[in-house]
């Protein structure tokens, strides 16, 4: 009885003992190298002078705050622009047509790709000297390279989003696919045979289905884009940096005691995503709720 009560616990304990004692571990170290406890240069002061540098310093303050305001747009941004081209595939891709394997080959294709490939792919692709700008050149469409637009390294991090939803899409089309899947078309048939047109089938059927499974990838979304260092490091200007980016920066320094200042950036970043991730999570399912 006591094998059978406690049995999955204990099986999962070994797991998850690795698992939080890993995590937690890195999470504390971090949070007191922040507070300034460093005992490899011998620096035992707990304190908030590093958290105080980055965000209110003539030196740092101005950076930080554009890096947080470019943070949340990309983040918000490649969540809701991936969430809604993930519906639009997932419901092309139920209807039956002529390749729709292939199709549907082509639309996860993206998932096993780690994301510094993404990027490299579009720095040959959207770059002012990339392919497509040569094609266009080619084809005379504009005379020259710097004629075509600034979509990768630019202040507003377009390239930056453009490379997120490319790599998201299909993590939220494949959930919002399965869903579709498994609940089939009775729900839409029921709302077109009392008069629904397609967009209130939309609107009112299928939306509030799939809900759920939109927002629980999108978190994932908003939670990767927030704290990714690799796709703006390669993609975004000198400045402003997205606050990853700052943070890696304070570490590259040969100054130790810059590390205080850039594990202070990762605990914020840690912070701010935690709140929003949760602040978003209420908001979705008291929606869901209302639907």
């Amino acid at each position: 009885m006591f094998w059978e009560r406690f049995r999955i616990p204990l099986m999962l304990a070994p797991t998850l003992f690795v698992i939080i004692a890993l995590f937690m571990g890195g999470l504390i170290y971090g949070l007191l190298q922040s507070l300034g406890w460093q005992p490899i240069i011998d620096n035992y002061d707990i304190n908030l002078d590093a958290y105080a540098n980055v965000m209110f310093s003539e030196r740092y303050a101005n950076e930080f705050w554009q890096g947080l305001a470019l943070t949340l747009w990309v983040s918000l941004a490649s969540t809701f622009f991936t969430s809604a081209i993930a519906i639009i595939g997932a419901l092309l891709l139920r209807e039956s047509f002529f390749g729709k394997k292939v199709a549907s080959f082509l639309f996860q294709l993206n998932l096993p790709i780690p994301p510094i490939v993404i990027g490299i792919g579009m720095l040959f692709l959207f770059s002012q000297s990339g392919l497509i700008s040569r094609i266009g050149g080619s084809l005379d469409l504009i005379e020259r390279s710097r004629d075509f637009p600034i979509l990768v390294k630019d202040h507003l991090g377009i390239g930056i989003i453009m490379a997120y939803v490319w790599k998201e899409v299909p993590f939220i089309g494949v959930i919002v696919l399965a869903v579709l899947q498994s609940l089939g078309a009775d729900f839409e048939d029921v709302a077109r045979s009392l008069g629904a047109n397609r967009w209130q089938r939309f609107r009112h059927v299928i939306l509030p289905l799939v809900m759920p499974g939109v927002m629980s990838g999108s978190i994932i979304v908003f939670a990767f884009t927030f704290g990714s260092f690799e796709v703006p490091a390669l993609l975004g200007v000198s400045f402003p940096r997205v606050l990853p980016v700052m943070a890696v920066r304070f570490f590259r320094n040969p100054d130790l005691n810059s590390r205080v200042e850039g594990t202070a950036v990762a605990m914020i970043v840690a912070l701010i995503a935690l709140l929003l991730v949760l602040a978003y999570m209420w908001v979705s399912r008291r929606a869901v709720r209302q639907e």
